[in-house]
């Protein structure tokens, strides 16, 4: 990649489609690539997401996929017409099998989920999970890699360890990525910007220190910045 710019996903985590294109224009220069999650989805952001790629801009698409193999299979191939560039599944073996046969042939990256980074030992614990995150998280890495996907999601504490599984090629996004001094919200294992390009993230994702901030440009210009001091 030739600048920070296309490594900076900024997450549109707002509320309306109005909010969400407001951001954009702010940010315009400045950010490249977008990511669309369930809130905005939900208000439009399908749509939003082809206006998006058709005024040359770059969607992540986080969908975190996970259903039957013909349900997920069926899904992926419209998301390839949408022409967005990252899409997310959960990263179940059958379910990326599914989803790679599908994507085969396209620049759709599809990224697997591995643990999610507001939980911790304990909710994996409540949720039945016999593996403590960073476990789950390898082993799901070495599931990523053998079924030909095109990247990881983790936690950028992981992303060093994940690395050295998935080796040079894959895309290793980490969200909970927070600037100095920033609150963590609701995220349990997070990590400074440069922190994570230095730990071998290839893609940070950005929502609230971007989008809440006063000034939204001056808080993405200020992030690359450091992602280039890295």
């Amino acid at each position: 990649m030739t600048s920070m710019r296309d490594r900076l996903i900024v997450g549109l985590d707002l509320p309306t489609i109005q909010d969400a294109e407001k951001a954009v224009r702010e940010l315009d220069g400045v950010a490249n690539f977008y990511k669309i999650g369930y809130r905005l989805a939900f208000a439009g952001g399908l749509d939003f997401a082809r206006d998006l790629v058709a005024d040359g801009k770059k969607v992540f698409l986080d969908m975190k996929l996970l259903d039957i193999d013909n349900t997920v299979a069926e899904g992926v191939e419209n998301i390839v017409r949408m022409g967005v560039t990252m899409l997310t599944l959960h990263a179940y073996p059958k379910a990326m099998r599914a989803a790679v046969a599908a994507a085969r042939g396209s620049d759709l990256c599809l990224l697997g989920v591995t643990v999610l980074t507001s939980m911790d030992e304990q909710d994996l614990i409540d949720a039945g999970y016999e593996y403590d995150p960073h476990t789950l998280v390898l082993r799901r890495a070495e599931q990523i890699r053998t079924e030909g996907m095109g990247g990881v999601v983790c936690a950028a504490s992981e992303a060093a360890a994940v690395r050295k599984i998935v080796g040079p090629d894959l895309a290793v996004v980490t969200p909970g990525i927070r600037p100095v001094g920033a609150d963590h919200g609701d995220q349990k294992r997070v990590m400074t910007p440069a922190d994570a390009l230095r730990a071998g993230s290839s893609h940070l994702v950005v929502a609230r220190p971007i989008v809440g901030a006063k000034d939204r440009r001056a808080a993405a210009q200020a992030i690359i910045a450091e992602m280039e001091a890295a």
